[in-house]
């Protein structure tokens, strides 16, 4: 179990031996991009020489991403994906940026567990257009997830109602606004604190539409 924002207890299941293994495999490829991308630049660096110094082959690779911009994203990407859970978990009368608040700082914790490694993954991703690209797309797909469990929190219709999708895309906004502030800082800003300034400054739209 994992506690969240609050000190509660997540329901997510607990992760498997092979999950496990899996992730290992994927950190040491990721963590093999980033030191050649920071060595050689972005467009120099090929998935032949990742999978290499990873020490795994190339058909091991694209067992775990699709891309190079994929075993960069990956990292970031995957603070997304628990972002819909964490907002169903919420109770049913909590306010939207409430409960908007606690669903992406849920994935912003991450980023302050693994400081370090964020770091360089945010600053690599801002700076690089293919990577900033793809993380673009990643969002997409968040802000219609967080939309379809708005609008089922809210009882709303996803198909006429335009405040799930408005919402979701202001709470990505507020993501993406605090990862950049905290990379621009070094990491010495508080994401926490930004992630709470960011919902203040959105709650009246998301507490008023909602």
């Amino acid at each position: 179990m994992a506690f969240g924002y609050d000190g509660r207890v997540s329901s997510r299941p607990e992760v498997t031996m092979a999950q496990r293994k899996r992730r290992l495999v994927a950190d040491e490829l990721s963590e093999a991009a980033l030191q050649l991308l920071a060595r050689n630049g972005y467009d120099a660096v090929t998935i032949d020489e990742i999978a290499a110094t990873a020490g795994v082959s190339k058909r091991t690779f694209f067992r775990y991403f699709a891309s190079k911009e994929d075993v960069v994203v990956q990292f970031l990407a995957d603070l997304g994906t628990g972002m819909r859970a964490e907002l169903a978990a919420r109770p049913s009368a909590e306010r939207p940026s409430v409960a908007l608040r606690h669903a992406v700082w849920a994935s912003l914790s991450a980023c302050a567990a693994h400081s370090d490694k964020a770091l360089r993954i945010v600053r690599l991703i801002l700076r690089t257009p293919a990577l900033r690209a793809r993380f673009l797309e990643r969002q997409a797909q968040w802000r219609d997830d967080l939309a379809a469990e708005l609008a089922r929190r809210l009882e709303l219709d996803p198909g006429t109602d335009l405040y799930p999708q408005l919402a979701a895309g202001m709470a990505l906004t507020a993501f993406d606004t605090v990862l950049q502030r905290w990379s621009a800082g070094g990491g010495a800003d508080d994401p926490a604190e930004l992630t709470d300034r960011a919902f203040a400054a959105l709650a009246p739209a998301l507490d008023a539409a909602g």
